[in-house]
C-alpha cells in the first residue's frame, strides 16, 4: 500500500525523527531524541485526518467521525503502516532496546512513524505533509466506511447504521451496559510497570461493582480500551 517514506531536503530532520531516546541516552554525541517530533508530528496527523474526515464525509455526524478518525490513528494502525515504511530498520535504538525487539515494537513504530511526519512538516511544510498523508489514509478511511457503515457505493454518502466494527470497544461497552444494567462502565488504572517509554500501564473496568475486563498497554487510554475489550470477549465474543 506504501511504497516510499518522504524525500527530506535537510535529512538530519529524519535522521532525529529516528532517533529514541535509548540511542540518545547510550551516545553522549547526540543532544537530543525523536520525542518533540513525534509531539508534533501527532499534531499534524489528527489536523489533516480530521481535516480530510470533515471535508469527504458530510453526512456522517460528530460521534461517528470521532469514531472513524480513532481507527485511523490507532497505536496498532500506526505502528503497522511504520513497519510497510520499513522504519523498524531504520530506527536508531539502545542496544537494550533493539535486543528486546524495538524494531518490531508496534509503540515505537508508531512514534517514530510520528516522528517523521513532525518532521516532514519541518522540512517541506504543511501542503506536502497532506498530501503525503492523504495518499495513506483516505483509502483506509474509504475502506472502513465501506466495510462497516454500508455506504453505497456509487455515490458514498448514503450512510447506514453503523456496525459493532466501527465502534470502538469503550463505547460498545458502553452501550451493552446502559441496556443491561442501566449503568455506565468504571474504568481505574490498576497497576502500573516499567519507565520511561516503556511504562505501562493496567486498566480494570467494572460495572456496579463487578469486574467485566483487564487490559495493558503503554498510554492509560489505550488500556482502557483493552480492558473493554477483554469485557466484550467475555460477554459477546462473536461481536469483537
Amino acid at each position: 500500500m506504501i511504497q516510499k517514506l518522504p524525500s527530506f531536503k535537510n535529512p538530519a530532520l529524519f535522521e532525529l525523527a529516528l532517533t529514541h531516546r535509548s540511542y540518545a541516552n547510550e551516545n553522549t554525541s547526540i543532544a537530543s531524541d525523536n520525542e518533540r517530533l513525534e509531539f508534533l508530528g501527532d499534531a499534524v496527523l489528527g489536523f489533516v485526518i480530521a481535516e480530510m474526515l470533515y471535508t469527504i464525509y458530510p453526512s456522517i455526524n460528530e460521534a461517528q467521525l470521532t469514531h472513524l478518525r480513532s481507527r485511523l490513528v490507532d497505536e496498532k494502525q500506526l505502528g503497522r503502516l511504520g513497519k510497510e515504511l520499513g522504519l523498524g530498520a531504520l530506527m536508531r535504538l539502545g542496544k537494550g532496546a533493539a535486543k528486546d525487539g524495538g524494531r518490531d515494537n508496534p509503540s515505537l513504530l508508531n512514534d517514530t512513524f510520528e516522528a517523521t511526519l513532525g518532521a516532514y512538516f519541518l522540512d517541506a511544510g504543511i501542503e506536502s505533509v497532506r498530501q503525503y498523508i492523504l495518499e495513506i489514509f483516505q483509502p483506509l478511511a474509504e475502506a472502513l466506511v465501506n466495510d462497516s457503515l454500508g455506504f453505497d457505493s456509487n455515490d458514498g454518502q448514503k450512510i447506514a447504521q453503523p456496525q459493532a466494527t466501527f465502534i470502538d470497544s469503550k463505547n460498545r461497552f458502553q452501550q451493552w451496559a446502559l441496556a443491561n444494567h442501566q449503568a455506565k462502565p468504571e474504568y481505574e488504572i490498576i497497576a502500573e510497570s516499567g519507565c520511561d517509554r516503556n511504562k505501562q500501564f493496567t486498566a480494570r473496568v467494572s460495572v456496579l461493582g463487578k469486574v467485566y475486563g483487564i487490559g495493558t498497554d503503554r498510554r492509560k487510554k489505550e488500556a482502557e480500551k483493552r480492558a473493554a475489550e477483554a469485557a466484550m470477549a467475555k460477554i459477546a465474543p462473536n461481536t469483537t
